[in-house]
């Protein structure tokens, strides 16, 4: 398997280069714990939308601080190693702040997408993507599927009294 895995310094540096060679670059984020269908639509649409989709996906530490103190499920190398696995995947990185402003600064991609549980206006870093002429698109099927509902129902299945 190739590589899909960078840190911030090595994937600036390749996306300068894909952006001198006219490339549209998406960005997608999120924790992706355990990954399903919701995810897997996200990120085929994310692509369709550009040439190189790079998928952002939040630290341990981060994804407890947003998810609460049991989780993630995976460990995050893991889940990127997971989302590398993808073929609509381009690039991968682990960040690990509460959101990708600071990663949107840095890579300044064309595109940020986010799922239907936000809008365009709603879109958090929404101010920081316009900032550098870059668009928000939404992207997904609507926001029925989620990793919380999986563990919930493993849960209801495999722990009852």
């Amino acid at each position: 398997m190739t590589n899909k895995i960078y840190n911030l310094q090595e994937l600036k540096g390749i996306v300068e280069k894909l952006k001198k060679e006219k490339k549209k670059i998406v960005l997608a984020n999120g924790c992706f714990d355990i990954l399903h269908v919701g995810h897997v639509r996200y990120l085929e649409e994310a692509k369709k939308l550009g040439d190189i989709l790079i998928v952002a996906i939040n630290s341990d530490e981060s994804v407890r601080k947003i998810k609460g103190e049991k989780r993630p499920i995976v460990p995050g190398k893991e889940r990127a190693e997971i989302i590398s696995a993808l073929k609509v995947v381009d690039f991968v990185i682990i960040f690990d702040e509460l959101d990708v402003r600071k990663l949107l600064l840095e890579l300044k991609p064309h595109i940020q997408v986010k799922g239907t549980d936000y809008t365009e206006e709603s879109v958090p870093e929404r101010d920081v993507v316009l900032s550098y002429g870059g668009s928000v698109k939404i992207t997904g099927d609507s926001k029925n599927h989620s990793s919380k509902d999986i563990i919930s129902t493993i849960l209801e299945k495999f722990c009852k009294k």
